[in-house]
């Protein structure tokens, strides 16, 4: 692009198209790609689509090796490169910038807080870059240390990680209810934290999440459950497939209902992207949409009852205004 960028929305593999449609419908008309690297000479706004969205992203001439990451350097520490091309060329200049400390996390552990940026080479000579970014790990994508023997799926890492980003997490004792259930990736995460978690779906739960300390499991339909005529809950969670304007619908009857201070609730696409739908989650107080690394055609809604009150959203951390 000859002029200058602004913006800068990292997508998730496969997603592009996706990605490029919800920017149009918030007023970002102009998407060049540089790789999954969508660039804009329009400011940065807010997309639930972008795994990393660059909030200051500036573009200088390198002429060397050493010059491209002193110029790195001379602004922060800590820079993540995101490699399109120039493979190699990215990779020396990458030896030449302090290591970034990227182990994977331990469940459940909070995000790291120390600044991150974030670069890519646009060719052989033109350093783009920026000093912010919303998401604290590498190209948006957290790393854990997975648990590959007590969990019936692996679906857990989708928890985990919505955990992280939401930089809160079930404390033990706390009650949960997981919609949809079965197999149970979702209830072993919870159980494992020491919360009482209740297991709905018409299908049983992995004999061994079952046996769990702290689990519980009803035989019924997430969409069929009167939430008034069940126990106030700390947490409601659900990753069950449906279509996501049903989903719209159990999301508003738990909120409306008063009966839980949080919810994580995976929305997925089947076929077309519903952008009616995404932009009816967002439009709910106290609620963010994003897209976590370990989603497919989906995102994940989040929503507290306290950031409700405040007017505020629960991830208000970690996206942009």
């Amino acid at each position: 692009m000859s002029t200058s960028i602004q913006g800068a929305w990292l997508a998730a593999d496969g997603l592009k198209h996706v990605l490029q449609e919800d920017l149009l419908l918030r007023g970002v008309e102009s998407v060049n790609w540089h790789g999954m690297l969508a660039l804009s000479t329009q400011r940065p706004v807010y997309s639930p689509w972008a795994l990393d969205i660059w909030t200051a992203p500036q573009r200088a001439g390198i002429t060397s090796i050493r010059n491209a990451s002193d110029t790195l350097r001379a602004i922060q520490r800590n820079w993540s490169l995101y490699a399109a091309d120039n493979f190699r060329r990215a990779g020396l200049i990458v030896q030449k910038l302090p290591p970034v400390k990227a182990a994977p996390l331990v469940f459940p552990t909070p995000a790291p807080a120390s600044p991150l940026g974030a670069w890519t080479l646009l060719d052989t000579s033109t350093l783009l870059f920026s000093a912010t970014k919303t998401s604290p790990f590498v190209n948006g994508a957290p790393e854990f240390v997975e648990n590959r023997t007590d969990p019936p799926s692996r679906a857990y890492l989708k928890l985990w990680e919505a955990c992280t980003r939401l930089g809160r997490w079930p404390a033990a004792g706390e009650r949960c209810y997981d919609l949809g259930a079965t197999p149970g990736g979702w209830t072993w995460a919870l159980a494992s934290l020491g919360a009482e978690v209740t297991a709905f779906d018409r299908a049983p739960l992995a004999p061994s999440v079952a046996a769990m300390p702290g689990v519980s499991f009803q035989q019924a339909s997430a969409f069929g459950l009167d939430p008034k005529q069940l126990p106030a809950a700390n947490w409601v969670f659900s990753d069950i497939i449906a279509y996501p304007q049903r989903l719209l619908r159990l999301t508003r009857a738990w909120i409306e209902a008063g009966q839980t201070k949080n919810i994580v609730l995976t929305v997925k696409f089947q076929g077309e992207t519903d952008h009616e739908t995404v932009a009816a989650f967002e439009a709910i107080p106290g609620g963010a949409l994003a897209h976590l690394a370990h989603n497919k055609h989906e995102l994940t809604f989040f929503w507290s009852q306290e950031a409700a009150l405040l007017g505020v959203s629960p991830l208000s951390g970690t996206i942009l205004p």
